[in-house]
């Protein structure tokens, strides 16, 4: 009895959600078809009549788990608005907390492929990247949310910015959440801080440095004694 067709879309779905398990807790190229298969409960054979490759698959999968991230952020938008809470402020705390940079699995897919991507297929990174400048326009309407003074082009600057850090400082902490713990906290809690500072400060003569979404000097030394 041959398999029908909502079973097949089913299995292709099931080998879709293990390789982005498997591929975000030991990256790509540490992940043969074998296990990866095994993981999703068929044999090794039964791969090639879901996917023409492991390149095609790792593509689709670095597309798939950017477009689940993008709709997570739009919901949570979305919900910020609904009980009255800084969208961009919100996101930042969630971002920059342990729970976020521990979910390896689920967690933002923007940190959790960002190691692999430049030795992946061009397919691949042009998911990668299309997700990206997605990434940098929703936090660019939350900052003009926040700040209807900016210009799009300084909306766009700030959120690369915040971004930039915000991913970096996840990738930065995962690296030393096993070896230094304690190191791996401070360094979401300083960086958390120094962002939401800067966000609250009102704009003023020395503004390019606000916009850019990164504290003064004299703030950072401020900061760094809490």
């Amino acid at each position: 009895m041959g398999v029908t067709k909502d079973q097949a879309v089913h299995n292709r779905e099931r080998i879709l959600e293990a390789a982005e398990r498997l591929f975000r807790e030991k990256g790509v190229d540490a992940v043969g078809l074998s296990e990866l298969m095994k993981e999703a409960g068929f044999t090794q054979g039964g791969f090639y009549n879901h996917f023409a490759s492991k390149d095609a698959l790792v593509s689709e999968v670095v597309g798939k788990a950017t477009d689940e991230g993008r709709r997570q952020l739009e919901a949570a938008m979305a919900q910020s608005r609904r009980i009255g809470a800084d969208p961009l402020i919100r996101y930042i705390k969630w971002y920059l907390s342990p729970e976020q940079r521990d979910d390896i699995d689920c967690g933002c897919p923007i940190a959790g492929f960002a190691g692999e991507i430049p030795h992946l297929s061009k397919p691949a990174q042009s998911s990668y990247a299309e997700a990206l400048e997605q990434a940098v326009d929703q936090i660019a309407i939350m900052v003009l949310e926040q700040d209807s003074r900016l210009t799009n082009e300084e909306a766009r600057a700030r959120a690369i910015s915040l971004y930039s850090h915000m991913v970096g400082s996840v990738l930065l902490s995962r690296a030393v959440s096993i070896s230094q713990p304690a190191m791996a906290d401070e360094i979401l809690k300083h960086n958390r801080s120094s962002m939401l500072a800067a966000l609250s400060q009102p704009p003023g003569k020395d503004s390019s440095l606000k916009r850019s979404g990164l504290p003064r000097r004299d703030e950072s030394k401020r900061l760094l004694r809490l």
